[in-house]
């Protein structure tokens, strides 16, 4: 189904999820609750912000926040999870360095006022079972939920794409992550049983049905969160940057990597910079694998899809650098097995998850094995979500 504006799905639309009872004490009758998913990426990464394809869904794992409105001008910020609290007023909203939580909250208010929005007070709860650091980009769930309760209640009337700018932004300027349009997209757009195949460059999207029989995401949390994700993931985007720059020296009418093909990479980076080549051909290598990957989802070929996920991963391990021991040896030990089609580190890297698809009936023996070997080699216990795929962003109260 080829979604446009025209097509979008209402902002307010119901849907299964719930109100986590952790909420219930911060909700008034004036409260407006929203919740945002989290998400996974079946194939395409690190290609969202070189203006290249992803191939995205939305998950059962979301952020809630209750907002209500206050009578002075106060902001008032509690996450229920951290047990934390966070004052500040409507004249004072500014990126925090003393704790991160509030950033991706404060940063969303700041894209409001720069709409031109007069900031009142408010209090805001926030609770989510999007695991942090996995990969599945809680971030830009708590972003887009807080845009979502925002947008209700400064009645601003902004329709989805807009909110995901500006929720991206947000995580730009507030939480200091130069992030691609995926996650966020990915978060509001987000269709049950549905992946969304995303033109990072245009907006244009297609919802690919995601025919999975016989088949479940597995997700293996290998619980490292090294400190280089977010750091590193910002150099990755000036190296592809500094690739651009050279092919840019003859072929200026070229604007990004998507642009680019491997004669090109050969010709113009291969010869400056070794380094710089290996990441922008990452890059091109990965645009045009969603897109035979596509091709297979359309045929119903799971084990042809699978494959490419595994390329994935050695593309993102060997050449863009931005995998760790913990991953790549999920990834290593499940590559020949039978009930696993495909495997790939999910993310922005160094730590996370990887995301498996998996034959139903193995999944139980599987983990039980993983677990062990993963036990024994690294001396980490391992998480594991089933991940469902799930509708977009929503206002649940409002």
């Amino acid at each position: 189904m080829s979604s446009n504006a025209t097509e979008e799905l209402s902002l307010a639309r119901t849907t299964q999820r719930k109100i986590p009872v952790s909420l219930e004490t911060f909700i008034q009758n004036e409260t407006i609750v929203a919740c945002s998913p989290g998400r996974i990426n079946l194939i395409g990464e690190h290609t969202d912000y070189n203006n290249g394809f992803v191939l995205p869904a939305a998950i059962d794992k979301a952020a809630y926040i209750a907002l209500t409105p206050r009578a002075d001008e106060e902001i008032h910020l509690h996450s229920i999870d951290l047990n934390d609290h966070f004052i500040t007023d409507i004249h004072s909203v500014a990126r925090q360095t003393s704790k991160s939580w509030p950033n991706y909250i404060l940063g969303v208010v700041e894209q409001f006022r720069k709409k031109g929005f007069a900031l009142k007070g408010f209090d805001a709860a926030l609770t989510a079972d999007v695991p942090i650091g996995a990969g599945l980009s809680s971030s830009a769930a708590v972003e887009c939920a807080t845009a979502f309760a925002l947008n209700t209640f400064f009645q601003a009337g902004f329709d989805k794409q807009t909110l995901v700018k500006m929720a991206q932004k947000a995580e730009h300027e507030f939480a200091g992550v130069q992030c691609g349009i995926m996650d966020q997209f990915a978060s509001v757009f987000g269709k049950h049983n549905h992946v969304i195949r995303l033109d990072c460059r245009s907006l244009e999207y297609v919802y690919e049905p995601l025919q999975m029989d016989g088949y479940k995401v597995v997700l293996l949390d290998t619980n490292v969160h090294h400190s280089l994700a977010s750091s590193e993931y910002n150099v990755r985007r000036m190296q592809c940057e500094k690739g651009l720059s050279f092919i840019q020296q003859d072929h200026p009418e070229v604007k990004s990597l998507r642009d680019v093909n491997v004669e090109m990479l050969d010709k113009y980076v291969k010869p400056n910079d070794d380094l710089i080549y290996n990441r922008c051909r990452y890059v091109v290598d990965e645009n045009a694998r969603l897109l035979a990957a596509c091709n297979d989802l359309e045929n119903n070929d799971i084990v042809a899809f699978g494959k490419k996920m595994f390329e994935t991963h050695d593309g993102l391990s060997k050449l863009y650098e931005v995998s760790c021991k913990e991953l790549d040896f999920l990834v290593d030990y499940v590559r020949d097995n039978p009930a696993v089609v495909g495997a790939r580190m999910m993310g922005g890297g160094f730590g996370g998850c990887t995301i498996n698809l998996v034959k139903e009936d193995r999944i139980d023996a599987l983990v039980e094995d993983v677990a062990k070997a993963y036990k024994q080699h690294m001396n980490k216990d391992l998480k594991v979500y089933i991940a469902k795929i799930e509708d977009g962003s929503q206002v649940l109260k409002g």
